[in-house]
Parts: structure tokens; sequence; C-alpha cells
């Protein structure tokens, strides 16, 4: 039992340093550790609040503005894809969802982050919605609300400051949805507190500690950070989804 207790100590103190540094990617990164040891319940809805305390951690520590207009058709549209998430988690194939969503990744951002110039894309709101839409349903599915919006932020040509004011509000808003809906839902049950308990203080160090390291990094920077988190975070997916699906 302490070794699961140390698992996901572990796999919190890594993601929360991760999201901490680029506003997004705890579930993800937390899911490589987690879902070695947790069944998929109670890893998606570790994710969903480790995610979620993070981003509360960053909104007293990175404060980097609040544009509305930019920012509702993304929370539109995420608001509307949570329901979608929540309703499948009971009956999703984890390892499959992994694997499609991890190989998406590390196909796609290797070829953006060796790109001598990123391609842009001019984007709208709808397009903004409907990229909200997808966030808010893999948020439903266990905290993966950024990973999409934020390779979204990137074609669109974003400076760092825009795109984590954009990521940072879109994933608070769509974690605290998530997880007021997986309370009334009856997903977060009494046994999972103890696990909630690890999760918090294993991430808080960690957590400010990327938001200060953000804080001295440049655009350039940022921006190969972000996709090489996409990159690792897609390869590591893949990691923990292939052996179960080659072995069934």
């Amino acid at each position: 039992m302490e070794s699961v207790y140390l698992l996901v100590a572990l796999g919190a103190i890594v993601a929360g340093f991760v999201q901490g540094l680029s506003g997004f990617a705890f579930g993800m990164v937390a899911m490589s550790f987690w879902a070695w040891g947790l069944e998929p319940r109670l890893a998606a809805t570790l994710s969903v609040f480790g995610a979620l305390v993070g981003q509360l951690v960053a909104v007293f520590t990175v404060r980097r503005g609040f544009n509305l207009r930019l920012l509702l058709p993304f929370v539109l549209g995420g608001l509307a894809g949570i329901p979608l998430g929540v309703m499948v988690l009971p009956q999703l194939d984890m390892d499959w969802f992994k694997a499609l969503l991890g190989g998406f990744l590390a196909l796609w951002c290797p070829v953006m982050l060796m790109a001598q110039r990123l391609p842009r894309i001019g984007g709208n709101r709808w397009g903004d919605g409907a990229v909200g839409l997808v966030g808010g349903v893999l948020g439903g599915i266990g905290g993966f609300a950024g990973s999409v919006p934020t390779l979204w932020c990137t074609l669109r040509g974003f400076n760092k400051d825009t795109q984590r004011a954009v990521i940072q509000n879109f994933n608070l808003s769509m974690l605290a949805v998530t997880m007021a809906t997986y309370l009334a839902t009856g997903i977060v049950t009494r046994d999972m507190a103890p696990m909630f308990a690890v999760v918090a203080p294993a991430m808080l160090i960690p957590t400010l500690l990327g938001t200060r390291l953000y804080l001295g990094i440049s655009e350039v920077t940022f921006r190969r950070v972000v996709l090489g988190l996409l990159t690792c975070s897609g390869l590591t997916l893949l990691a923990s989804a292939l052996p179960q699906l080659l072995a069934r």
C-alpha cells in the first residue's frame, strides 16, 4: 500500500513542476506515472484534483491578465464539452484513449518543434470555441483540458503571456466545473480522500518552482518547452497504453 502512495506522490511532484512551468499538462504527466498502478477512474479524479490545485496556485503567482473577449469562446466551448467527457468516462477504454491522444501529440509536436518557423493560422471565435469544446471533453475525461487549446494557441502565434493567460484561465474554469461534476455524479468517493491528501502537499513546492522558472524564460524557449512537453507527454501516454493493448 505504501508503494501506491509513493507512486501518487511522485506523479504529483513531477506533474506539479511541469504545470507550474507551462500552465498545463498536469493530467498527462501525472497519468504517465499513475496509469501503472491506479485504476482509471481514480487516476482521472486525482488528475483533475491536482491540476485544479496547481491552477489555483498559479492564479496568485503568475498573473498574466484576463482578456474576456479572447477567453470567452474557449470557455463556452469547454463548458459544452465537459458533460460529454464526464458521460463518456465510465464507458471509456482508457488504453485506447491514451494511445490515440499520445500518438497524435508524439507525431505532430516534433514536426512543429523542428520547423524553422512555426506555421501560423488566423483562427476566429468559432475555431476557438471548437477547440474549447475538445478541451472540455478531454477535461471531463481526466483533466486533459489544456493540451489541445495549448497547441492551438501555439499555432495561432500567441506570445507566451497571452497564451499563459488563456490557458491558465481556461484550465481553471474547466477543472473547477469538472471537479464539481465529479462530486455531483459520485465519481469522487470518500475512500479517495487519503490520495487527495498526498497529491496537494506533494505538488505545492514543485509547482511554485515551475512558476518561478516560467517568469525568467524567453518567448522562443517557452515555445520549445511547450512543444517538448507535449511531445514527452504523448510518448509517455503511448508507453503506458501500448503494452496493455498488445497484451489483449
